[in-house]
């Protein structure tokens, strides 16, 4: 599925199963929502935190399509075209930053 097929897909859903988008700045408190239950999982899976258990059975692949999904809402709501600015955002940086990460010591092991 391309980004643009995933917006228009979540659009099409929330129109005929979620009956309307909520406001922009209620996605956006969801949005932060969903990163720190992004962030706890990968702070128990890859960091020194351990899982309680009722956090095993959380799918890492889950939260970050939840992150996605109302990213890809607030996109669809406020005119904004993922694909196109993506390839913008890859544009911008790789003018600038073509030889900054190459010349990060820190980078280089």
């Amino acid at each position: 599925m391309t980004i643009q097929e995933a917006q228009q897909r979540v659009d099409q859903w929330i129109k005929t199963i979620g009956v309307r988008y909520f406001s922009e700045l209620t996605n956006m408190a969801i949005l932060t929502e969903e990163v720190g239950e992004l962030a706890r999982i990968i702070a128990r899976k890859y960091g020194d935190q351990s899982f309680k258990e009722s956090e095993k059975a959380k799918d890492l692949g889950d939260e970050m399509a939840d992150v996605l999904w109302v990213l890809l809402c607030l996109a669809n709501q406020t005119g904004v075209d993922l694909s196109e600015a993506l390839i913008k955002n890859f544009e911008k940086k790789t003018r600038r930053d073509a030889k900054r990460h190459q010349q990060n010591k820190k980078l280089k092991n």
